[in-house]
């Protein structure tokens, strides 16, 4: 016998397309992209009845945000990871959520995680991440668990952190917490926070992320995205908070011990040890600068400085990065940077 459904909603058997008449997903269905979720019980993100109890798992529903116009992998990633959960925790609503726009992941992040107890798995590389654990954060929901399906360029969050495949991970349910960097900008009513899972960068690090954007990725790209880099490089200034001024060629607040793909930033490094590491580079001559990275591709740079707290003024116009997602800094900025102590639940 058929029963009426709800408005906007075509049909929810236990696999199936659901249709919904938001504008925002109605013109994502419009270009082909719509979104699915895999569950006996239907909602937003698929969320119902909290079922937990009955299927063994931390999570009340799974969320996949990807980007369907990525030029890598993320498209068929999503889908594979979406076949795989639904095959493995059958009982568990898995939804698909394809971004539309740029910051897009951030919104999605925050919508998803606000209520229950959702695994929101960000099917992307580090910047993609990035948007997503800043998303789950701003929800501020601490049942909310983040992921990353890795299909992006570096993926080096992933790779620094992972413990077991993914999707074993996520059956296993086993929870941990890992911490993060707030990055706080502005002073009084203009301070606004953001959050990086694994490093803020300045100098030459988003100054060569800079130029990989616009010269494209591949290792031939990157190459020769680098050395346009180093040509045109400029040192830059700050004033530290107790008025002193350092000149560098790069600033690095890192949480994990490696960074794009062959660096080895620390050997000491953990994101889950409350500290984060000061990879500084002072002014000195491209050839020392070289050097650097090469033994940071080589061999390591070794024990670096830690910290859980360092904050700065900036003098001019300033380039930052945050896990590769890019930011540009005005004139006297007061900038902080601190550690979020396990303020991240995780799987994988």
């Amino acid at each position: 016998m058929a029963h009426a459904l709800p408005p906007g909603q075509t049909r929810c058997p236990r696999s199936q397309t659901v249709h919904h008449d938001d504008p925002m997903t109605s013109r994502a269905a419009d270009k082909g992209i719509v979104e699915r979720a895999t569950s006996p019980a239907c909602g937003a993100d698929g969320a119902g009845a909290d079922r937990r109890g009955e299927t063994g798992t931390p999570f009340d529903r799974i969320v996949l945000i990807y980007n369907p116009q990525s030029t890598g992998d993320a498209p068929r990633l999503a889908e594979e990871l979406h076949a795989d959960l639904t095959r493995r925790l059958p009982q568990v609503p898995v939804v698909m959520r394809p971004t539309e726009h740029a910051g897009h992941a951030r919104y999605l992040a925050r919508e998803a995680a606000q209520t229950g107890h959702p695994l929101i798995v960000s099917v992307s590389g580090d910047g993609g991440y990035n948007e997503v654990v800043d998303g789950v954060m701003q929800a501020g929901n601490e049942h909310a668990v983040c992921a990353v399906k890795a299909a992006g360029n570096a993926n080096d969050h992933r790779r620094a952190t992972a413990e077991r495949p993914l999707v074993d991970a996520v059956v296993a349910g086993k929870i941990r917490r890992i911490d993060l960097l707030r990055l706080t900008i502005g002073d009084g009513d203009d301070t606004r926070s953001r959050y990086a899972h694994s490093y803020i960068g300045i100098g030459l690090t988003p100054v060569v992320a800079i130029d990989l954007e616009k010269g494209g990725k591949g290792s031939f790209k990157e190459i020769v995205s680098v050395i346009r880099t180093f040509a045109k490089f400029r040192p830059f200034t700050i004033q530290l908070e107790d008025g002193g001024r350092r000149r560098f060629d790069s600033l690095l607040f890192a949480n994990i011990a490696e960074m794009a793909k062959y660096a080895t930033l620390s050997e000491s490094g953990r994101p889950d040890d409350g500290r984060f590491e000061v990879i500084t580079l002072p002014h000195t001559a491209k050839w020392r600068i070289l050097g650097v990275a090469i033994r940071a591709a080589t061999r390591g740079l070794g024990p670096q400085p830690t910290a859980e707290h360092y904050a700065f003024t900036t003098l001019k116009p300033t380039p930052l990065q945050l896990d590769g997602e890019l930011l540009t800094l005005d004139p006297a900025t007061s900038v902080r940077i601190d550690i979020a102590p396990h303020a991240l639940a995780t799987v994988g």
